[in-house]
């Protein structure tokens, strides 16, 4: 026999070794945030992928032999996919965290018409929403969660390996508890503006109720976008830290799943 003839075993084995480990650092991926962004060309996604598997799938321990196209090598896929979704989902949170801020903030400001396309999640969100998505995504990188969320994903595979279970119930119900964090934050986020203009928008009430004659949707109305912007600037500097602990949290999610 040639020294380089490969036989059936051999190259299921190797094939299975790329194929699995792709799929779960791909899928992560897709739902990470950054790299998930629809203005993240899917050819960058792929290669970046490619290039992930090209560094992990050497230091992995031999896997047993499962032929891809079997419903075993399906089910693998399958697991590997969850466990990468589940991954970059957690990260996802965050930032819907923000979002949902935004939302609470633009609506008692008056301005929850007022929206733009988020690059992120590809949907129509308030101005005020995308001002901090916009603010987490550079605080995102300014902490290089970018490079801990690949660090944590490279480091999965010694403890969930390819042909391991995937994810336990206990795993799963995390992810789930982890969004009463996100709203919470939300909440805590929003709430000086939110009380603020709430004091404003009494105060206009009790105006008007003196004041009949007054037209209190002339004077109101740009009252309230201004006191909110003026909310806005007082309070900015007390979002990174809360940005920097819930994304702590989120790691810490993250690297409790993948701690076994």
């Amino acid at each position: 026999m040639s020294p380089l003839a490969l036989t059936t075993q051999d190259l299921a084995l190797w094939v299975g070794a790329w194929l699995w480990t792709f799929v779960r650092i791909s899928a992560a991926l897709l739902v990470a945030p950054l790299f998930g962004a629809r203005t993240v060309n899917v050819r960058v996604r792929i290669g970046l992928g490619l290039l992930l598997a090209l560094v992990v799938v050497p230091q992995l321990q031999t896997p047993p032999v499962i032929d891809p196209l079997s419903l075993e090598g399906v089910v693998v896929a399958i697991r590997q996919v969850l466990i990468g979704i589940s991954m970059g989902f957690v990260l996802q949170m965050v930032f819907s965290a923000l979002t949902q801020a935004g939302e609470y903030i633009a609506l008692s400001m008056g301005l929850g018409f007022a929206s733009a396309m988020d690059p992120v999640g590809g949907v129509q969100v308030p101005m005020i929403s995308q001002f901090l998505t916009i603010l987490v995504m550079l605080i995102f990188l300014a902490l290089n969660g970018h490079l801990v969320f690949i660090q944590l994903l490279l480091k999965s595979f010694e403890s969930i390996p390819v042909t391991s279970t995937g994810l336990l119930r206990d795993d799963l119900w995390a992810i789930v508890t982890f969004g009463h964090t996100m709203f919470s934050h939300a909440v805590l986020i929003a709430l000086p503006a939110m009380a603020s203009l709430l004091l404003v928008n009494l105060a206009m009430g009790v105006v008007t109720r003196a004041s009949p004659q007054l037209n209190i949707f002339a004077i109101g109305f740009p009252l309230t976008i201004l006191a909110g912007f003026f909310v806005l600037v007082f309070t900015l500097p007390n979002f990174p830290a809360r940005i920097g602990e819930l994304l702590l949290l989120a790691f810490d999610l993250i690297q409790q799943m993948m701690s076994r």
